[in-house]
């Protein structure tokens, strides 16, 4: 009894997870916490199937970041799995708090950074975030998306962005980065994403009504008015390398109240040009054998995927399964339903004699330009699928981060030298 309790407690602290987190992480419910506890006080042993989860937890985490001496602090919310976070962490910059609700999407994060998000970000105080120079959110886009109700801010899940403008009017970063589908753009003609425009830049005067869904503390927020310079792109991946034809709008900002000396932002940033790189489905993809039973569809989903294509072409549309090959130049846009059947992005087999297949997860992380030690087998092959149509593509993001840092550092150049020159 005396050597299993001693190895959990110890095992938890050389993972730096508290008791609850680490219940999460052997797939227990959150009330796991009391049974760890139990553990760790000598009341009982953890079976052989938990104890042999936790033995195969892994201490090492491919992109953990231990380097306190950084240009910048950052915060990463609504954060998934890390896909924003890793270009700016490859900046030089530190994240000093992580949000993610998603539990699967905990351990994946968890397993590549060696960080466990907090939960919930509408049960976190402003207050209790830790002060950071940049603001990270790829907040929940289905109220947005084309697949989606696209009900905007009557969907809770729309009503997300009132958590961030509550965190900024708090704590005031210097700068942001917002990310959403493109549909946010011209949701409701155009008047949701104005109402995010004025909240960031100050210029709301109406108040939210009352029947959207917000925190106290997020309505209290919009009585404090932001003073950001803000800019905004539409962004696809398929323009910067990666073979997938997705498209996401980024919104950046800068706090002018900060940045006082600089008199336009116009001048100082502009997003990135597009590389209009060659890309190639084949380049992600991995070697999967010819007799796989894995990743190739079944029968009677090959037989339902081209019923319902034929379908909606005699009605006259385009939708339905999409077919790619080695020598396509990228994909249609994958999604959280990808896990369901497939249908957005499906391989030909036909030179086998077979039917098509799915993406494997890791050809889904290399299509979303996730690098290779990016670990996808933290959690099901399922919630994989979830998890990377749910994310960013990192090599756009990249090239925004590189342009955001950039102006950054003249930014801060700027002030130096004026305020220099103002003693003198």
């Amino acid at each position: 009894m005396k050597d299993t309790q001693q190895y959990v407690i110890e095992k938890r602290k050389s993972l730096g997870v508290s008791q609850k987190e680490l219940a999460l992480l052997l797939g227990m419910k959150e009330a796991g916490e009391r049974t760890v506890r139990g553990w760790e006080n000598g009341e009982h042993k953890p079976s052989a199937t938990r104890l042999a989860k936790l033995e195969a937890l892994n201490n090492s985490h491919p992109f953990e970041h231990s380097n306190k001496d950084s240009d910048f602090t950052f915060i990463d919310l609504f954060a998934g799995i890390g896909g924003i976070r890793l270009p700016f962490q490859k900046q030089g910059g530190e994240c000093v708090f992580t949000s993610e609700i998603d539990k699967h999407a905990q351990k994946t994060y968890f397993a590549n950074y060696g960080e466990y998000p907090s939960g919930d970000i509408t049960q976190i105080q402003a207050k209790d975030i830790p002060d950071h120079d940049l603001l990270l959110a790829g907040f929940p886009c289905q109220a947005f998306s084309q697949a989606g109700l696209k009900q905007g801010f009557k969907d809770t899940r729309g009503t997300m962005f009132f958590e961030i403008q509550r965190i900024l009017a708090e704590k005031r970063p210097k700068m942001f980065l917002l990310e959403n589908v493109k549909r946010l753009r011209t949701d409701k003609k155009g008047e949701t994403f104005q109402t995010i425009y004025d909240i960031l830049t100050g210029q709301h005067k109406d108040s939210i009504p009352d029947d959207v869904p917000m925190s106290e503390e997020a309505r209290e927020a919009l009585s404090h008015k932001l003073n950001y310079w803000v800019g905004y792109a539409v962004l696809r991946a398929a323009d910067f390398g990666a073979p997938q034809n997705r498209e996401r709008i980024f919104i950046v900002g800068f706090n002018k109240d900060y940045f006082d000396k600089i008199e336009n932002f116009d001048e100082l940033f502009s997003f990135p040009e597009p590389t209009h790189s060659k890309t190639r489905v084949g380049d992600i993809l991995e070697d999967v054998p010819a007799d796989d039973t894995v990743y190739t569809i079944s029968d009677n989903l090959w037989a339902g995927h081209q019923k319902r294509k034929d379908q909606h072409i005699n009605k006259g549309n385009g939708f339905g399964y999409s077919l790619f090959n080695h020598d396509s130049a990228y994909t249609n846009t994958i999604s959280a339903r990808y896990y369901k059947d497939g249908s957005e992005a499906l391989i030909d087999q036909s030179q086998y004699g077979k039917n098509p297949r799915m993406l494997t997860p890791r050809e889904c992380a290399r299509l979303q330009g996730f690098p290779e030690e990016f670990l996808t087998d933290a959690v099901s092959k399922t919630q994989a699928y979830k998890q990377f149509g749910n994310s960013v593509c990192v090599k756009v993001v990249e090239a925004v981060a590189e342009q955001m840092i950039s102006t950054f550092h003249k930014a801060e150049a700027i002030q130096k030298q004026t305020d220099l020159l103002a003693v003198v």
